[in-house]
């Protein structure tokens, strides 16, 4: 299946599991979690990334892909159970 068979080149979300996800959720999780796990990160820039990390749990799961990928990072996985 290719992206535009998922969502339309002109739409900017879809319907998963009752959930309407945005194009670039998941985009977006990969870089807040690399922000989050990133010792280096700001107190500030990290309380933010969790944030975002929190919000998007859901429409992550809708999709499916903690069924299909595992979090390797412990904290983060524990976090994302938490969310």
């Amino acid at each position: 299946m290719r992206a535009d068979e998922v969502l339309a080149e002109d739409a900017n979300r879809a319907e998963f599991g009752g959930l309407s996800v945005r194009k670039g959720t998941i985009a977006a999780f990969l870089m807040n979690a690399r922000v989050w796990s990133d010792p280096t990160t700001g107190d500030e820039a990290r309380r933010q990334a969790e944030a975002d990390i929190r919000d998007a749990a859901p429409a992550l799961r809708a999709v499916g892909l903690f069924e299909v990928l595992a979090v390797k990072d412990a904290a983060l996985a524990k976090l994302l159970a938490e969310a």
